[in-house]
């Protein structure tokens, strides 16, 4: 029984002319195994898969913006991504009702046509009695979860650094992807994360091409991964290492949407992550 989704959702929605870029996708069972992994485009296609998948009580993580009600500039979960995270050289892309990037919330439409729930609280993760699906974000988890050991600065495994001449960019990069891999692969992590259980994801572990178009297709299945692990993270740990950002009560928030569904990211924290209390 598939346990755990993870989406790294194409965030527009693409056209006729241009069909939206893909989104990794990743199922795996509650003890690491990865039972399905692969790649779609557009949201529909993803919802299609996502329908193959489910079980009674799958939980569904998703690199997107799913809730969305700030008119303009940032939400709020967003900027205490990078109020937290940020010494990491972490932050998020912002979001509003203006956005062009609106997959997210299209797709969040379509899971709630085929009766898939949302959650925003761990409460409500743990007593769900269907699928359900949250936001993530990868590069949280990353440095949120202190096994990995980035204990300084997130790895640069996605967007080349302009600061250097563009080949020793994707050098580096290359360098950051394979390395991050072979932490994944070889770091005691609780719960597991077998990527070597299944043949596209065992071959991220091949040496990285400096090709940006082919580096971004596997970048898009290793994030579906680090989605659905995630979701793991969270049922496993809860509270204890996991925070909801945009979802402190003590602090300023987004309105929930007209459903009642707050707008949130579910991120992995070290206690210095966190807010301090008092």
């Amino acid at each position: 029984m598939t346990a755990y989704l993870g989406v790294d959702l194409a965030w527009g929605l693409g056209s006729d002319r241009k069909p939206a870029n893909e989104t990794g996708l990743v199922a795996m069972a509650d003890d690491g195994t990865i039972t399905d992994a692969g790649w779609a485009r557009g949201v529909d296609a993803v919802t299609d898969w996502i329908a193959e998948h489910l079980g009674p009580r799958t939980l569904i993580a998703v690199d997107a913006s799913l809730v969305v009600t700030n008119p303009t500039g940032i939400r709020e979960a967003e900027r205490q991504v990078g109020q937290r995270y940020g010494r990491w050289k972490v932050a998020a892309n912002p979001t509003n009702l203006a956005s062009a990037a609106s997959a997210g919330a299209r797709l969040l439409d379509q899971l709630t046509t085929l009766g898939i729930g949302y959650v925003s609280d761990t409460t409500a993760m743990r007593e769900r009695t269907g699928p359900v699906a949250f936001e993530c974000y990868p590069y949280t988890t990353l440095v949120g979860v202190e096994e990995l050991g980035y204990d300084d600065e997130r790895p640069r495994y996605k967007r080349l650094d302009l600061t250097v001449p563009a080949a020793v960019a994707r050098q580096r990069r290359a360098e950051a992807f394979d390395d991050l891999v072979h932490r994944l692969r070889t770091t005691p992590l609780d719960p597991p994360l077998l990527l070597d259980s299944h043949p596209l994801a065992a071959g991220l572990a091949e040496p990285s091409v400096l090709h940006g178009p082919t580096h971004k297709h596997r970048e898009d299945l290793l994030d579906g991964a680090l989605c659905a692990w995630t979701a793991a993270f969270w049922e496993r740990h809860g509270d204890g290492r996991v925070q909801v950002l945009g979802g402190d009560p003590g602090l300023p928030s987004d309105p929930p949407d007209e459903a009642g569904r707050r707008p949130v990211v579910v991120a992995p924290a070290r206690g210095s992550q966190r807010r301090p209390r008092g």
